[in-house]
């Protein structure tokens, strides 16, 4: 009979501590999601010091770009200005009747500060994948258009295109513009292509088709004065383009490959800016 309660105890001690190691095993833990952050709790705070344990970590969300990715309605804004390698003294240029800014020299042309503006907008810019998001070929289509702004009483004639210096006039207003319709194409080194926003250098051409030209006056004699013409302005250009990504800073730049004109005077228009995208 002894033996028995003895062997009884035993058993009831054992499975004493056997309930409490399991107590101690099952625990409580309550998990809330708050964006990329998560928080565990663990306990349920009806212990005798009543203490739980919080963890706080922030989960960072994987950026991963699809094999084509496409941009709608790029803004550029920036200046215009140009390189002048005319030769002043060429008969092209000088002659009386025949030539293309009779008496002109390179004062003339000389562009007012903050006036001579490019706005570019692109419809769409499309990246393809070549090399896992590193090199990307990017490419698009969209308007470009020029304002060359001058500083002097620049006057174009037609038939035969002439420029004169208006000196009779008294203009508060004598620009130019000129606007193409362009594709770009452009070999995109992205240095950071698990960012939206990271480093990027894209480098290439583009070809544009002169749609519209005009020249703006405005003189306190005649007032606004507009006159549509190619002014023997090329109908294509074709420039050397790059663009420069810096997180969410975006430059761009462009510069032309030949002069603007076809004739007379060697102008060759270059342009520097911010680009607005996403």
């Amino acid at each position: 009979m002894k033996r028995i309660a003895i062997l009884l105890t035993g058993i009831c001690f054992a499975l004493t501590a056997t309930a409490q190691t399991d107590t101690t095993k099952q625990e409580k833990y309550d998990t809330i999601r708050v964006g990329t952050m998560i928080i565990i709790k663990k306990g349920d705070g009806k212990s005798e010091d009543g203490d739980n344990n919080v963890t706080i970590y922030s989960r960072k969300k994987s950026y991963h770009k699809s094999n084509l990715t496409t941009n709608w309605l790029i803004l550029d804004l920036g200046i215009n200005r140009f390189h002048d390698k005319t030769d002043y003294s060429s008969s092209e240029v000088q002659d009386p009747t025949s030539g293309f800014a009779p008496g002109a020299d390179e004062d003339w042309f000389k562009l007012r500060n903050g006036k001579s503006i490019n706005v570019n907008i692109w419809f769409f810019m499309q990246e393809l994948n070549v090399y896992k998001h590193v090199v990307n070929l990017k490419y698009g289509l969209g308007l470009e258009l020029h304002n060359y702004s001058y500083s002097r009483e620049i006057k174009y004639m037609t038939t035969p295109t002439k420029i004169i210096l208006d000196t009779a006039n008294s203009y508060t207003k004598s620009k130019i513009g000129a606007d193409y319709l362009t594709i770009p194409f452009m070999l995109n080194f992205n240095f950071t292509p698990d960012r939206r926003h990271g480093f990027a250098v894209s480098v290439g051409m583009s070809a544009g088709y002169l749609y519209s030209s005009r020249q703006k006056t405005k003189t306190s004699e005649y007032g606004k004065q507009k006159t549509w013409d190619d002014f023997d302005l090329r109908p294509w250009k074709l420039a050397y383009i790059a663009e420069l990504q810096l997180g969410w800073v975006k430059l761009y730049g462009s510069y032309a490959t030949q002069s603007m004109y076809k004739k007379g005077l060697n102008q060759v228009p270059y342009n520097v800016g911010f680009r607005i995208s996403n």
